[in-house]
């Protein structure tokens, strides 16, 4: 009986499938295919000299230079906290691991914006620390320290989620195989554990530095908007768009939208790579 009813699920008139096929079709092409084509039309309206002028500011290579910068320590950072705690998650079961996992996945529910003001509460010149930091010469609000924390703290999650699934499925018989045959626990972990997980590490990388280097609410709140400083390339877009300047705007957008692009074709190769 279940299988006559699985069977009726599966074949439904060819019509019906061509309906959902065709509005999913016409879905995507409306709000995914048409914006980015929008987006590059635009940027390359006025010719390839005009877009290719639009990165000669020294404010737009500023703002990319520092979106550069602020992926460059976020992510690494976040690859190595990732993999700690998605094998003490996936690994071990210990009291508050449940917390733990809550915690992790904190950003996921937090808006950036609150985040940023959160920052701001912490280390701003008002805040908790912000006395003692101004004391000591150190500037967290409105200076490229606050950026990459608060892009830390977006990306958090986007690793350890990656690899936790990966962990838990592979259980520990084969790590305490190698630990039984005298390997140390740090060629276990490089020669078993690690290359276990290089699929699902990668794709959490890959997500994880798109979306630091798309973040916009954490990073506008902690910025101060200082041009040329402070201004990442999606708070610069916002600049250039609100001065009218739209070719340069829409240029620094093609950039986002190339890597939101790649980011895409990287993870259907990591997902394919991993299937095999």
């Amino acid at each position: 009986m279940v299988d006559a009813i699985a069977g009726r699920a599966i074949s439904e008139p060819s019509a019906v499938r061509a309906l959902l096929i065709g509005l999913a079709v016409a879905f995507a092409a409306v709000f995914l295919v048409l914006p980015l084509a929008a987006v590059f039309a635009v940027a390359f309206g006025s010719g390839l000299g005009a877009y290719l002028r639009s990165f000669s500011d020294p404010d737009t290579l500023a703002a990319i230079r520092l979106t550069i910068v602020a992926a460059g320590i976020s992510v690494p950072l976040n690859v190595a906290f990732g993999l700690c705690a998605a094998w003490l998650l996936g690994k071990f079961d210990f009291f508050g691991r449940s917390v733990l996992i809550t915690l992790i996945d904190l950003p996921f529910s937090v808006s950036p914006v609150v985040a940023g003001l959160a920052y701001v509460l912490v280390f701003g010149m008002q805040g908790v620390l912000g006395p003692w930091l101004a004391a000591h010469g150190i500037r967290v609000i409105f200076a490229v320290t606050g950026i990459v924390l608060v892009t830390i703290f977006v990306t958090f999650p986007f690793v350890v989620r990656e690899l936790l699934p990966t962990m838990e499925a592979q259980g520990n018989e084969e790590e305490e195989a190698a630990l039984t045959l005298g390997a140390s626990g740090w060629n276990t972990f490089t020669r078993v554990t690690l290359p276990n997980v290089r699929w699902a590490l990668l794709y959490g990388v890959i997500l994880c530095n798109a979306r630091a280097m798309g973040e916009f609410g954490a990073v506008s709140v902690v910025s101060g908007h200082i041009r040329g400083l402070t201004d990442t390339m999606p708070l610069q877009i916002e600049i250039l768009y609100n001065d009218y300047q739209f070719v340069p705007a829409f240029a620094v957008a093609t950039l986002l939208a190339a890597l939101a692009l790649t980011t895409l074709a990287a993870k259907s190769v990591v997902e394919w790579r991993s299937n095999r």
